[in-house]
């Protein structure tokens, strides 16, 4: 897969200390093994002159305070809690100042932020898309950037998860519904 890297942006999700590391509150170590994939993925991106994203998944303490239907802490527990460590992105990742760093409060990482605008600036079309959760954050996002016009790949072995199956699930409902898939090993820039 050839892509050009004038218009395309690889797309980190969420791989934060909470999710990535063994004393976060949410940790998986399917989300710690792909640590290594996805910085293998940044640095050759970023070597041909491919944009880089970052989000990280924040949560004020209030945030579901007054929810009428949905609570994330409810579902997942108290987790990425603004302004702690679990929050914070990966110590092994290579975040640079040209890099953007993304804040999101739910599992979209276009969901009132400024992805979009960006990326629209920078005239992306292709999202190299990885991290975590495969089947939730990675998932929405891919899906929402497909309904922008965007051309979403997820990157199958640079993707974190909780349980295999639900890794192969995204993976499949990924590649049916609204994007693409491909290797590591098969991603090249032009």
């Amino acid at each position: 897969m050839a892509l050009d890297p004038n218009r395309t942006a690889v797309v980190v999700v969420d791989m934060q200390n909470g999710f990535c590391h063994p004393d976060g509150s949410l940790f998986a170590p399917g989300s710690e093994s792909a640590v290594g994939p996805v910085t293998e993925l940044v640095a050759a991106a970023r070597d041909a002159g491919a944009r880089v994203v970052y989000t990280r998944d924040v949560h004020p303490p209030e945030q579901f305070d007054d929810n009428h239907y949905y609570d994330e802490f409810e579902r997942w527990g108290e987790h990425v809690v603004e302004g702690t460590w679990d929050a914070d992105l990966h110590g092994d990742l290579d975040v640079r100042d040209e890099d953007l760093v993304v804040e999101k409060h739910t599992y979209d990482a276009f969901y009132q932020t400024q992805l979009e605008g960006w990326l629209d600036s920078h005239g992306v079309d292709d999202l190299l898309v990885c991290g975590t959760l495969a089947n939730v954050c990675v998932l929405h996002t891919a899906g929402s950037a497909g309904l922008r016009d965007y051309r979403p790949i997820l990157v199958t072995d640079a993707l974190g998860y909780i349980e295999e199956e639900h890794k192969a699930y995204a993976v499949d409902h990924a590649d049916w519904l609204f994007g693409e898939t491909t290797a590591l090993a098969d991603v090249s820039f032009e």
